[in-house]
């Protein structure tokens, strides 16, 4: 599904003008939707008590359309207009003509909302990008200090919490903490940046009418199931596991054993038929133990634990072998390491197989100037906003209040694919393409969920799924599993290797849902 900014959102709704459907079907669509979520959310609406605050524009409207509609259906509503409505708004005599209980300031918000089963910010949409004014400021304040003494007052934000801006995710101090934002034809790129992911609270998006073709252009989408779906490597009956490819992984260190396992199992549990772990000689007697199912190249030493320089002598000869090179997980930074990286990547004599740079490696490029130059195939980085912010010399905060755009720019000028993890992942492709996780879990973050993820998109990749697919369909089972996870155990003390036998579990649920 296309994520729209605040512009593209105007012109589709132009073109939709344009072609005969009106702003006025546009409103009706989106608040007899609105209404119907607000439903679902309370599960009756039956003598449930809804305030809506209202704008002065068409976010407003589509508020007063909602309240109309959940007025019909039962619900005792109450509106608080703030800012004016013009005196033919039909929506707005329509809901007069219903009785229904309307304010012009806000003597009486606080008691109501006591009472209230629901609150809906109705008041700005995406076309509000200025700081909230004193009344519209005030009601928010009033909701979210009533919301602290009442948890049971549903939030609902209608397309957006109100001060949230639509491309960038930056708050106003007094936007909503929503528990619920029914967003209206398309998502909005805000909702999914800090901190604007935050207040938006689970994200609904409603049809309103406006034909898909006319989103075409937009190269920015969520991942869904049903993108998913279809993008799965088939699995056909006559296979043999050369049939689902071949990944090396060159990782681990004696401080970082853990990552090796974890990387090597990501790429199993997606469905890879043959995993090889090239690691320090002496570790592989250790992962032996609980890696079973891989094979594996022990590569010379510095020191105990850590691949020497030499390795790449090793490594270099067996590359023909592999589809995919997964590299750089936990093999620590040691001057020998380092030296490796440089060596296999920078000064190659020889063709690599696709590959996947992870954290050591990623450390690496951002010590090398021009490190993309010399790397001319397109390849997939993972890298979390400290290793991009090391990459492109940007602040992390920078990185983080902007990850669409930083990330589809540094795709587009490196000429590669990446993978900016975090809260509600970001991949971009070098020709502009960008999708957005929409999972947002407290639980990935920790030690090793990385190593899994960048497991996953290897074993991926060498099944055959071009470069920009394998990226986004691992980050999306990750995300998945990682769900599944938390509900079952909740998001605390959630540790990478839960993710490890969820995998094929998540995939299977995929092609059978």
């Amino acid at each position: 599904m296309k994520v729209l900014n605040a512009d593209e959102m105007r012109r589709v709704e132009r073109e939709c003008a344009e072609s005969g459907i009106t702003t006025d079907m546009l409103m009706e669509n989106a608040g007899k939707a609105v209404a119907g979520e607000t439903r679902r959310i309370l599960g009756s609406i039956e003598n449930k008590q809804v305030i809506l605050l209202i704008g002065p524009g068409n976010n407003g409207g589509d508020g007063l359309v909602a309240a109309r509609h959940l007025h019909d259906w039962g619900a005792k509503i109450s509106l608080f207009l703030l800012g004016k409505r013009d005196k033919d708004d039909n929506n707005l005599k329509l809901v007069l003509e219903r009785g229904v209980a309307c304010y012009d300031n806000l003597e009486g918000l606080g008691g109501l909302l006591f009472s209230a089963d629901a609150g809906i910010d109705a008041l700005f949409g995406t076309g509000k990008s200025r700081p909230l004014g004193d009344a519209f400021k005030q009601a928010l304040e009033q909701v979210t200090e009533t919301r602290k003494k009442r948890p049971g007052l549903k939030t609902i934000a209608l397309d957006l919490p109100s001060g949230l801006d639509a491309d960038s995710g930056a708050c106003d101090p007094a936007c909503l903490y929503a528990d619920h934002t029914i967003t209206l034809g398309f998502p909005k790129p805000g909702l999914y940046n800090s901190p604007g992911a935050g207040r938006a609270g689970f994200v609904t998006i409603v049809d309103i009418g406006i034909p898909e073709h006319l989103a075409e252009g937009v190269k920015t989408e969520i991942i869904t199931d049903e993108w998913a779906r279809p993008v799965l490597p088939r699995r056909p009956l006559e296979a043999n596991k050369g049939s689902f490819g071949r990944v090396l992984v060159v990782a681990g260190s004696i401080n970082y054993i853990g990552a090796a396992y974890l990387a090597c199992s990501g790429a199993i549990r997606v469905g890879a038929g043959l995993v090889t772990l090239a690691t320090a000689g002496s570790l592989q007697p250790i992962l032996a133990a609980k890696l079973t199912e891989v094979t594996y190249l022990p590569l010379p030493e510095s020191a105990p634990g850590v691949i020497s320089a030499e390795a790449v002598n090793i490594v270099v000869p067996e590359l023909k072998g592999y589809n995919v090179l997964l590299l750089g997980c936990g093999l620590g930074q040691s001057e020998q390491a380092v030296a490796f990286n440089r060596s296999i990547l920078l000064q190659p004599k020889y063709r690599l197989p696709l590959l996947v740079i992870d954290a050591d490696t990623i450390n690496t490029l951002a010590k090398t100037p021009g490190w993309w130059r010399q790397i001319t195939d397109d390849a997939i980085l993972t890298p979390h906003p400290g290793e991009m912010a090391r990459l492109t010399g940007m602040p992390v905060a920078e990185i983080q209040s902007n990850r669409v755009c930083i990330t589809r720019d540094m795709a587009s000028e490196w000429k590669k694919t990446i993978i900016l993890k975090g809260a509600n992942t970001v991949i971009a492709a070098p020709d502009g393409r960008c999708r957005v996780c929409p999972v947002a879990n407290p639980g990935l973050a920790s030690a090793g969920t990385g190593d899994v993820l960048a497991g996953a998109v290897a074993g991926l990749l060498a099944q055959g799924l071009n470069v920009f697919d394998a990226a986004s369909l691992g980050v999306w089972l990750h995300a998945r599993a990682g769900e599944i996870v938390k509900a079952e155990l909740g998001d605390a003390g959630m540790i990478a290797s839960d993710l490890l036998p969820v995998l094929p579990k998540t995939i299977k649920e995929l092609k059978e849902k």
